[in-house]
């Protein structure tokens, strides 16, 4: 596989860095990422991802678009409200770059569909917005061994962390897993949807981005990934913090 001029020419300031080159956008362009959930932290992600050239994405959403999700889920349109979030986004994703294929999955991501969507991708993103989803993405991935960038989004504040759980870093260590962070989910109710609290449109703006770094970073690496580590953001005191934490759970037998 090669890049053709007019990819050249497109991922030219990509290219021109020495921590991705030619050869790292050629990692892009072979990248198969399964992204979960195209609302307001699948928007940007998406449309990065496929700016970037990553080569096949895939959307997992059982949503239509509605009146109330354009505030900050930027991948979708007036003219769409009505229709699946995939259908709309893949419209959007593939006015960005032709040459990226997109895949649509309508449904929920579910502990019984997992198994089969994640043998065809490399990567997933988690931008879900419900505990149920991430629980069990997470552990679908674990299972799977593949890379997982997840992210939430609060009122006015959001976090992030990349899951290599079922790898060792140079120390010999075990990385952590999802639930090594958060070992259970909290009780029912206890966090506001954001249909009840309010969401911060130009936040999930900011997070989503930040997904698709780590993704790319996963796809071609560069830097310090966030292994080990959860990115908080808060937009209220525009603060920016990480705090590393270990593997709690037992290692892969």
């Amino acid at each position: 596989m090669t890049l053709t001029p007019a990819e050249i020419e497109r991922y030219a300031r990509h290219i021109i860095l020495p921590e991705i080159g030619g050869q790292g956008q050629l990692k892009l362009k072979q990248a198969r990422v399964l992204v979960i959930g195209a609302g307001g932290l699948g928007a940007p992600l998406l449309m990065y991802l496929a700016a970037a050239g990553c080569g096949q994405i895939g959307i997992v959403d059982d949503d239509t678009v509605s009146l109330s999700n354009l505030q900050r889920q930027v991948i979708h349109h007036t003219a769409t409200v009505g229709t699946a979030k995939t259908d709309s986004a893949r419209a959007v994703l593939e006015a960005i770059n032709p040459h990226v294929t997109v895949t649509c999955h309508s449904g929920r991501a579910t502990s019984a569909t997992l198994p089969a969507l994640l043998e065809a991708y490399d990567v997933v993103a988690d931008g879900s917005d419900n505990f149920t989803t991430r629980y069990s993405v997470a552990d679908a991935c674990l299972v799977a061994r593949k890379p997982l960038v997840t992210a939430a989004l609060g009122r006015f504040d959001g976090s992030l962390t990349t899951i290599k759980g079922y790898r060792q870093n140079p120390q010999g260590q075990w990385n952590p897993t999802y639930r090594c962070l958060f070992p259970t989910p909290p009780a029912e109710g206890s966090i506001p949807h954001c249909a009840e609290a309010g969401v911060l449109g130009a936040l999930a703006g900011v997070m989503g981005s930040l997904m698709a770094l780590e993704v790319i970073r996963a796809i071609v690496p560069f830097g310090d990934d966030l292994v080990g580590r959860l990115l908080m953001v808060d937009a209220l005191s525009m603060r920016f913090d990480t705090i590393s934490y270990q593997r709690v759970v037992a290692p892969p037998a």
